[in-house]
């Protein structure tokens, strides 16, 4: 019997909404990454603790590896690309219902100075036939050797635990770095202000794409143990602020009603959300800025 214990970090990188994310959330089991179908969601690299019998797997999610267009997504392609210097496995995500593209080649690409093990995972399989899954492999198989290649479907959580099985056999014997009950280390504003800003993405759809950010001014336990969150949404024009407040106050009500439902469920208690709305021009090219809201 087997009683050697492993842990290590690994690294989830690939194109923009490949669902890294959501296999991030998926292997957890809770939300922790926020999900869009907007490309260029994830901001942060963010660390997700999965415990099981044998391991403790250090997740982080990154950034999708883009061509940046302004200082925001700068910090966003540098943070993704260090950070595969400082894992142990990285999981190459693509989507198995898109041709291989620029992207993926520039991934292929920066991944040739990488001496870690890389697993290719085939996501979305159950938006196609099985038929089409091995052509798939196929294309990428020519590209560069494998660790493993995995079909996966993170929101359908098929095959997570196969996934799991060949992490777990490219990490070193080590300790377990964090106790059972912790799922991230990301600290409670940080997940407060990134549930806020998904919702934002999702109400307002394709009319503000990624000029929105969060800050989280104000956490406090009332008396009655709820919780109040003053929270401000910048935008960088002033037609952007009417988009997100809506005629009559209609969009950022039922975005801080949805974003209210996540905090609660993510914390554990009532929660009163004090949204407010203010502009803060071309904020993404704002270096000073960018670091205020956490994008060092």
């Amino acid at each position: 019997m087997n009683n050697i214990f492993k842990s290590g970090f690994v690294a989830a990188i690939g194109r923009p909404n490949v669902g890294k994310s959501t296999l991030v959330n998926s292997l957890i089991g809770q939300k922790i990454a926020i999900m869009s179908d907007k490309p260029q969601t994830t901001r942060n690299k963010i660390m997700c603790i999965l415990n099981v019998e044998d391991a403790q797997i250090l997740f982080i999610d990154t950034p999708g590896i883009h061509k940046p267009r302004h200082k925001l997504g700068e910090y966003m392609v540098h943070t993704a690309e260090n950070t595969l210097r400082e894992v142990d496995v990285v999981l190459f995500v693509v989507d198995v219902t898109e041709e291989p593209g620029p992207g993926e080649e520039y991934i292929l690409e920066r991944l040739k100075a990488v001496s870690t093990p890389v697993v290719l995972v085939i996501n979305k399989i159950d938006k196609v036939p099985y038929a089409k899954v091995l052509p798939a492999i196929e294309r990428y198989q020519g590209k560069r050797e494998f660790a493993a290649i995995v079909p996966i479907s993170a929101a359908q959580k098929t095959n997570l635990d196969s996934l799991v099985t060949e992490i777990k056999k490219h990490l070193e014997p080590g300790p377990k770095y964090y106790p059972d009950d912790m799922i991230t280390d990301q600290p409670e504003r940080m997940l407060i202000a990134e549930l806020i800003r998904e919702k934002v993405l999702h109400v307002t759809r394709e009319e503000i794409p990624h000029a929105i950010a969060v800050d989280i001014e104000e956490i406090t336990v009332r008396s009655n143990e709820d919780l109040y969150v003053r929270a401000v949404i910048y935008v960088e024009r002033d037609s952007q602020k009417g988009i997100v407040i809506g005629a009559g106050g209609k969009v950022l009500k039922e975005v801080g009603q949805a974003a209210r439902a996540d905090i609660e469920n993510l914390l554990g208690s009532k929660a009163f959300l004090d949204l407010w709305v203010k502009v803060k021009k071309d904020w993404r090219n704002r270096s000073g800025v960018l670091k205020t809201l956490g994008y060092e």
